[in-house]
């Protein structure tokens, strides 16, 4: 592992396991209208689109543990990003919702924001959370900020863009864009990374390609990012297909169909950790890299009331809540 991603290990796992219990009730004080306190255990039900849920996981289920008479369980599913809103607005636009929590990534956020599809947590709930912003590092309360007031960010890391490989492949991890690309065109179909809409690791190489090689406006992609199309135009030449997502990408690192990916800290030591990819893989930052960060969030999608709002922003914190964040 790169020396860059050991650092990485505990900011992640602290903070995405802290912040999702404090999401789930530890701060809850006043009640609006439409949220009740449960009168039987409610089942929630959990949509993950940016694979924090790797992360999250454990807290969510240390909350029903410690609150039976509020969760009886959480159900947890996976959709690509790019599909969730449609199915968000179709169920609001019949009056049912049967999704209570999103986690995801800028992605989901943002084209939940623009289709008005998220409960505005921090505005209609600011008195359940409490001075929440100012508990954030400045790098990440600019990440919250982008949320406006309509999710909670729950998972932050100073992302990439990195390359990760395999070593006894690549002898020379690629420095500059101008040397991936060399190695992509020496090596093709070797090199791979997932669709942009559905995959932050994509995403993150994409947003720091402007700076690394020097655009017009690197935050502009319409007008300021003339290198960065044409570099991505010439990169596509070796690149067998862009798969719908970064596991499946891990997926092929990790058995050898390919060699080299673009990675994020993340992304780098989740599929580590989980033997996805092998452990003696290897990961690298580009040379005079302008570091992307990246988020993930918790969203409430609009439509959520009564008993099960209750659950998710709870009115009165039941017995031993307060303590999960400790215990975890």
């Amino acid at each position: 592992m790169h020396p860059i991603m050991i650092a990485r290990r505990g900011l992640l796992s602290a903070a995405a396991l802290g912040t999702a219990t404090l999401a789930l009730g530890a701060l809850a004080l006043g009640q609006p209208a439409f949220a009740q306190a449960p009168k039987s255990p409610q089942v929630i039900n959990v949509v993950d689109v940016g694979g924090a849920l790797a992360l999250l996981q454990d807290a969510i289920e240390a909350y029903k543990a410690k609150n039976p008479s509020y969760v009886s369980r959480f159900t947890f599913t996976k959709a690509p990003a790019p599909e969730l809103p449609g199915k968000l607005k179709a169920m609001q636009s019949a009056g049912r919702s049967d999704i209570e929590l999103v986690l995801g990534g800028l992605d989901i956020l943002s084209a939940g924001i623009e289709q008005n599809l998220w409960e505005p947590v921090l505005t209609n709930h600011a008195a359940k959370f409490p001075g929440v912003k100012d508990n954030y590092l400045e790098p990440a309360r600019k990440m919250q900020e982008l949320a406006k007031d309509q999710a909670l960010a729950v998972v932050f890391m100073p992302a990439g863009p990195l390359v990760e490989y395999n070593p006894a492949k690549v002898k020379e991890p690629p420095a500059t864009p101008a040397a991936l690309l060399a190695w992509c065109k020496a090596n093709p179909g070797k090199f791979v990374y997932a669709r942009p809409a559905n995959s932050g690791p994509a995403r993150t190489f994409m947003m720091g390609l402007p700076y690394m090689l020097g655009d017009k406006d690197p935050k502009d992609p319409v007008n300021g990012w003339d290198k960065t199309w044409a570099y991505l135009k010439e990169l596509n030449s070796c690149i067998e297909y862009y798969p719908t997502g970064t596991g499946i990408v891990m997926k092929e690192l990790g058995e050898g169909t390919r060699d080299m990916t673009i990675t994020v800290s993340g992304w780098d030591i989740n599929p580590r950790a989980l033997g996805v990819v092998p452990k003696e893989y290897k990961a690298a930052p580009f040379d005079n890299l302008t570091w992307v960060n990246d988020t993930q969030y918790l969203m409430v999608p609009k439509g959520v009331t009564g008993e099960k709002l209750g659950v998710v922003l709870p009115d009165e914190v039941p017995a031993r809540a307060g303590a999960a964040s400790d215990d975890l």
